[in-house]
């Protein structure tokens, strides 16, 4: 007599997603997913896991140990193989809004001053008039007070050395390496969604333990 084998699942599960507010997080969303069939695995696909309030702020963590029971009860007695990490932090993001051409303008104008005065008091603090001065008479032989060509061709340089250090030119790239820039915002994302998930795990465990003890004095 031959035995029927177990159905199993596979589920990768996303670091994190982004979602807008109101609407349903499904097992897609979070995870990819491979089952035995096809029909089973449009049906995981489509399940429903929790569909984010008011209430539940803008970061919430899914775990996998929330994940197995919901598919067990789509698929009785199905085997979940977890494959990578067993947590997807989800953000939940409001309702997009037009951006202000005068704030962009109003930040523009500050990154562009800021820089040009961190640049000028650098060159004031290490002396760098006097530096050029000194360059351009040791090319040329005379001492120049004001050696505006050579300054000119030193601030586009200096612009192209940006250009080039950060891998960007307005939206273009120079290749698809990640800029320095990128790769900084990305460990920082890492760091906070690492805190995150840190506490988020721990409050959930502090909950299960509150229902554990109203359960044991009822």
């Amino acid at each position: 007599m031959s035995q029927i084998p177990t159905p199993t699942v596979y589920v990768r599960m996303r670091s994190r997603i982004r979602i807008q507010r109101g609407r349903a997080v499904k097992l897609r969303d979070i995870a990819h997913v491979l089952a035995s069939s096809e029909d089973q695995e449009d049906r995981l696909l489509e399940l429903e896991l929790l569909r984010p309030g008011p209430e539940d702020g803008n970061l919430i963590l899914i775990d996998i140990l929330q994940v197995i029971p919901r598919i067990r009860q789509l698929i009785p007695d199905v085997n979940v193989e977890l494959m990578g990490p067993g947590h997807t932090l989800v953000e939940v993001m409001a309702r997009k809004s037009q951006a202000s051409k005068s704030l962009f303008i109003l930040v523009w104008l500050l990154l562009f001053f800021g820089s040009a005065l961190t640049i000028m008091n650098f060159h004031a603090d290490v002396n760098m008039q006097e530096v050029q001065i000194r360059i351009v008479e040791m090319l040329t032989g005379h001492r120049d007070e004001h050696p505006y060509l050579f300054q000119l061709a030193y601030s586009l340089g200096i612009g192209f050395g940006m250009a080039v250090f950060f891998n960007h030119l307005f939206k273009k790239k120079w290749n698809e390496e990640p800029t320095p820039l990128e790769v900084e915002m990305f460990l920082y994302q890492q760091n906070v969604d690492q805190y995150v998930v840190i506490e988020e795990t721990e409050r959930m465990h502090e909950q299960n333990q509150r229902e554990l003890n109203d359960d044991e004095r009822a």
